[in-house]
């Protein structure tokens, strides 16, 4: 079984081995991430998942208001202490 015919298999194997590794080259992404998640952002706000990604952006500025008034309450507290 070795021989001319067990060459002629082995060496297109490893010729097409060869090609398909030299041709795998990385290149970075064109499109910046950051903007990417905006924009995908944006789109599942008009989308099927626009009702959960608006109450995401109303319990975010739910929180930001919470925390703003404890702070105040902290600050009113530590003013009345003096």
């Amino acid at each position: 079984m070795r021989g001319p015919r067990c060459a002629a298999v082995a060496v297109p194997l490893v010729a097409v081995a060869l090609a398909t590794a030299a041709c795998g080259e990385s290149k970075k992404p064109k499109v910046d991430a950051q903007a990417e998640k905006a924009a995908a952002l944006e789109r599942a706000r008009h989308d099927a998942f626009g009702t959960q990604v608006k109450a995401l952006d109303t319990a975010k500025g739910i929180e930001a208001d919470v925390n703003q008034k404890a702070q105040d309450r902290v600050d009113a507290a530590d003013k009345d202490a003096k």
